[in-house]
């Protein structure tokens, strides 16, 4: 008997009773839709957080002043001056450092012709958009040429660009005015959209610091940088050695004696990121867990109705041996009905997974994380799982003896 023969036997069997074999595989459908959606929802909360932390920039490291202590009150930090520009120049320096820049805030009304906008202006210099992974949608990015030239070229994010002349309009070689001063607009910023905390990142205008400085932040101060500085490490791999060496260099140019609390913090995005994404991750495979659960209490079903059938079919079974099937024959014919009983309910349950999965990436706003790898997976161990649970039933019945499955009532 041949294997195609088996699987049409099975397969006549099975629809015999559509009913029963369709609740027998329900258990498999829930298990497979559920390993599927729940690894899918887990890889894109994984992707989103990737997403997050690209968007705020690339193997980025926050240098943010200290705080300021007056009369035993103590304020947050970046509260007291304590980064110079020296400071700067040398952190420019270190190995592990790609890129490092000053970052100034202020809060500005910006006009154009008869609109006008309140939002964040940041002073900045030309390695901003590098560090931060931002490109350019129109015109030019700010350059050095700009910054040594205290020159009053801004850069608008979309957000911005939009509230002042409408969408789809170029503003490139307009004027603004940022506190009463000209602007030129040289360059749009290509969208980057919000933070995790509902903060819109085109929400802003860019301009060289030295102009912030002496347009917007009257004057500044001096040798100090009224802000925090922006660094990107070298790779991935090296942030934690960039963080060392930036506190390592701080101390030393700031004299701060061991056991004296640093004047600075550095913030290490990466790590933040990493710690998300070990902790999405060990969700799902909990998650992944649980619905293998499904699957297996799926399985038992399956074990549980094909030893009812080889029951209800003794006789059937003893005809066939008597009339010259052999052993194996039979166990093929009971293994197949479990095969196609499992594969069955996985083909309907990654139909209803990715509808699952679908649906939660729409409501959450995640991106979809639907790969081939897991339906591969999800296919194999629903296979598995009708080989696996009905082997002891096919056995049983393979081992019946003719004489007494002919004589069962």
């Amino acid at each position: 008997m041949s294997a195609v023969a088996i699987a049409k036997v099975a397969a006549r069997s099975l629809l015999r009773n559509k009913l029963r074999s369709f609740l027998t595989a329900l258990g498999v459908v829930i298990g497979v839709a559920a390993v599927i959606a729940m690894v899918a929802v887990g890889e894109g909360a994984k992707r989103r957080v990737e997403q997050t932390f690209e968007a705020m920039g690339t193997n980025l490291l926050i240098v943010v002043p200290g705080s300021a202590n007056s009369g035993g009150m103590f304020g947050g930090a970046g509260t007291k001056a304590t980064l110079s520009w020296s400071d700067l120049s040398a952190i420019r320096e270190l190995k592990a450092i790609r890129a490092a820049t000053p970052v100034m805030r202020a809060s500005a009304v910006i006009q154009a012709e008869d609109a006008n906008w309140t939002t964040g202006v940041i002073g900045t210099g030309p390695e901003y958009l590098g560090i931060r992974n931002w490109r350019i949608a129109r015109g030019r990015p700010l350059d050095a040429g700009d910054v040594d030239g205290n020159v009053k070229a801004a850069l608008l994010g979309g957000t911005v660009a939009d509230k002042l002349w409408g969408p789809n309009f170029d503003p490139v070689g307009r004027a603004i005015r940022i506190r009463g001063n000209p602007f030129v607009v040289v360059g749009v910023l290509d969208r980057k959209g919000q933070s995790p905390m509902g903060q819109d990142y085109d929400d802003t205008v860019l301009v060289p610091y030295t102009t912030f400085q002496t347009k917007i932040s009257s004057g500044g101060l001096g040798a100090y940088i009224s802000g925090a500085l922006f660094v990107s490490a070298t790779g991935s791999s090296e942030t934690t050695r960039a963080q060392r060496e930036i506190e390592n260099l701080l101390r030393d140019r700031h004299r701060l004696a061991p056991g004296m609390d640093d004047d600075f913090s550095v913030r290490n995005l990466s790590e933040i990121a990493a710690a998300q994404q070990q902790s999405t991750g060990i969700l799902t495979t909990l998650l992944a867990a649980i619905a293998v659960v499904s699957l297996v209490v799926g399985g038992i079903g399956i074990m549980n109705i094909m030893l009812v059938s080889v029951t209800e079919r003794t006789r059937e079974i003893g005809v066939r041996m008597a009339v010259g099937a052999r052993s194996w024959h039979v166990l093929g014919q009971f293994l197949g009905e479990a095969l196609a009983l499992s594969l069955a309910g996985g083909a309907i349950g990654i139909a209803l997974g990715l509808a699952v999965a679908s649906q939660l990436a729409a409501r959450f706003h995640m991106p979809p994380a639907i790969h081939g790898g897991v339906i591969a997976l999800a296919v194999g161990f629903s296979a598995a799982v009708g080989v696996v649970f009905g082997l002891y039933p096919a056995r049983k019945a393979s081992r019946l003896d003719p004489i007494e499955a002919l004589r069962f009532e």
